[in-house]
């Protein structure tokens, strides 16, 4: 090894060593990190730009809009690459860098990749207090930056430029490791910054990453073979895991050859196409009555990459009290839960010795067709519920289908918070694999529009193989969450990364209303006609039209099914992002018919608040009892 050094400043240093991190993607040799998004502020303006500007036709560099939803693009990125290529946000101290938290949260909750750099105040202190520093009169040690330790899987700051020698390797480690994906976060005090240090030349040499596939234990693998023999009615729950580790087509023929129906998560609806032969829908609370129905009789469950949450589970209510789970997944944190026989390894290679294990074992033949019988039930249930009618107003499913049969092959979908998550994961049938993105992890408003911008940079970038490429993100989202986080419309505008987005206006946030009204509070403060209102002449809607179009977007406002149809097909043809609104029926919803346990008064004078008490303490006795 070399001895020799080049002189760089801490900035420098790491910039340098981003642009020479590389990964493989579909056999192709691609950088690590694809590009930057920044907004510059003192914190990070005079030596993070610095050192940025001179590579960036390496290492691009995009301009956000907020630093949130520049975050949640680095996310939608990160998703749209199936975690094998990252993006990098950076953002100046204090508010700026508190505006990442919530993207931060959105990446821990789905195990996603995002590389988070902060200004930071100075270590030597002599300039305190500094602009938009927040001082702890008992610690001065900490800052906003601390914020971010709560929400991400890698945190540091550097506090001499030799320390990122060790720290950036472990932060790429982390958002690498199947177990421990999730966002890393990087503070960089001021006056580190812009020290100069002597860093080994082979620091900075390439360097190509891989993703490990930890193999399962063998005892467990043996265990699990065990249980799975002794089913009766076998169901494999394939969460977000799946499509990370590229296991689609392995579950797939798996579910196929042992005769087991397979039910999809929120994070891993997609993986299969609507209509494939084992695909029996989603499951859960947004979920249908086919994956809910076979979650109910099923015996042995076998989850894979999902970690169980409670818009999967039902909180616990969708399955017998008797049912064993096999639980596969790369975490041992979430391969324990519920006391799951955990099968800790790599989805796609657990599953493939899974089945060279299991000899001719296969279930029933009757059970695999019993349950496809279940689905074609729901999927008529869908075709009326979606069928155009004469109200005045359309529903969001008959707004789904829509935008459903006029999307391509390839173009993906992408939706996080309020009503569309439910529609969307009902009612989408997805075309192709991986065209499917639904935040519902975290939930996060705000997602939709900052992640079909990074969607759109996923698909058009180096190493855009796959069955989404060449396809247009199609974002859709209410009008709630319009009015919460709008202004990557302009960010894509200006990057010239196109998606088409379609505005559910149904005035406010309507799928909350229905959830405060099914538990005994009257409608207060959701729709924008239940809100307090001082002035009585003000409008009750937003002309998000002319608003996308003063971003610079193509923009259409519609009112009827057959108007969105032909908007929709304009919208394929305009070369930049385009944004469709139409007026949606805020009280018609696609049936479920699983519990969710939310908190309910346990004392009020309404006597619809007790009856709503009565009943979720009859969802809590159908709890399974776990961890």
């Amino acid at each position: 090894m070399s001895n020799a050094t080049i002189r760089l400043t801490m900035s420098q240093a790491l910039v340098r060593w981003l642009t020479v991190q590389n990964t493989e993607i579909d056999g192709q040799i691609v950088p690590l990190f694809a590009g930057v998004f920044a907004i510059f502020g003192h914190g990070n303006v005079t030596c993070i730009s610095e050192a940025l500007e001179a590579v960036q036709d390496q290492l691009p560099t995009w301009r956000g809009q907020n630093e949130q939803s520049m975050a949640l693009a680095a996310i939608g990125f990160a998703k749209a690459k199936r975690r094998r290529q990252i993006m990098v946000a950076t953002a100046s101290i204090g508010p700026g860098a508190l505006n990442m938290v919530t993207a931060a949260g959105a990446a821990h909750a789905n195990r996603l990749p995002v590389l988070l750099i902060a200004g930071d105040t100075f270590t030597t202190r002599l300039p305190d207090p500094v602009l938009q520093q927040v001082e702890h009169y008992n610690n001065p040690t900490l800052t906003v930056s601390d914020a971010f330790k709560a929400v991400t899987r890698y945190w540091d700051r550097i506090t001499h430029p030799a320390q990122i020698l060790s720290s950036l390797p472990q932060a790429v480690a982390a958002m690498l490791d199947p177990a421990d994906c999730g966002p890393a976060f990087i503070a960089l005090p001021q006056d580190t910054q812009e020290l100069a240090f002597d860093y080994p030349e082979v620091f900075f040499e390439p360097r190509l990453w891989t993703i490990p596939r930890p193999r399962p234990d063998r005892r467990a693998l043996a265990q699990a073979v065990d249980l799975l023999r002794s089913a009766k009615n076998p169901l494999i729950i394939a969460g977000g895991g799946v499509r990370y580790s590229g296991a689609e087509q392995a579950v797939a023929a798996f579910a196929a050859t042992r005769g087991i129906p397979v039910v999809e998560t929120n994070a891993g609806k997609g993986g299969l196409t609507h209509y494939h032969p084992v695909h029996c829908g989603p499951i859960g609370i947004i979920g249908s009555t086919s994956a809910n129905a076979l979650a109910a009789e099923a015996d042995v469950i076998i989850a894979i990459g999902t970690r169980l949450q409670d818009f999967t589970t039902g909180s616990w209510t969708a399955f017998a009290q008797e049912a064993r789970f096999i639980s596969i997944n790369a975490a041992r944190y979430d391969a324990t839960k519920h006391r799951a026989l955990a099968v800790v390894g790599d989805a796609l290679e657990t599953v493939t010795e899974l089945d060279a294990a299991l000899g001719d074992w296969r279930a029933d033949p009757a059970y695999l067709p019993r349950a496809k019988a279940l689905f074609a039930e729901w999927d008529t249930l869908l075709d009326t519920l979606q069928a155009p009618t004469n109200t005045a107003v359309p529903s969001y499913a008959q707004v789904v289908n829509q935008v459903n049969l006029a999307a391509g092959e390839h173009d993906t979908l992408i939706s996080a918070a309020g009503g569309l998550p439910g529609e969307v994961a009902k009612g989408w049938r997805v075309k192709a694999p991986n065209t499917f993105d639904l935040e519902f992890g975290f939930s996060c408003m705000g997602y939709e529009i900052a992640a079909g911008w990074g969607c759109a940079m996923a698909q058009s970038g180096p190493g855009a193989a796959g069955s989404a490429a060449g396809g247009i993100p199609i974002v859709m989202l209410g009008d709630g969450t319009y009015m919460m986080m709008n202004s990557d419309i302009y960010s894509s505008v200006l990057s010239g990364h196109k998606m088409i987005i379609v505005i559910c206006d149904n005035g406010g946030y309507a799928v909350i209303n229905r959830l405060q009204q099914a538990k005994g509070v009257p409608g207060f403060n959701n729709l924008l006609q239940d809100c307090r209102i001082q002035n009585a002449t003000a409008p009750l809607h937003v002309d998000f039209a002319a608003h996308a179009t003063a971003m610079g977007a193509a923009s259409r406002h519609v009112e009827s099914l057959s108007d969105l149809a032909t908007a929709l097909e304009w919208a394929k043809t305009t070369d930049r992002t385009t944004v469709i609104s139409i007026t949606t029926d805020a009280y018609t919803w696609v049936p479920g018919d699983a519990d969710w346990d939310v908190g309910v008064p346990e004392v009020s004078p309404r006597d619809s608040v007790a009856k709503a008490r009565d009943h979720q303490l009859q969802i809590r006795a159908k709890q399974r009892i776990g961890v």
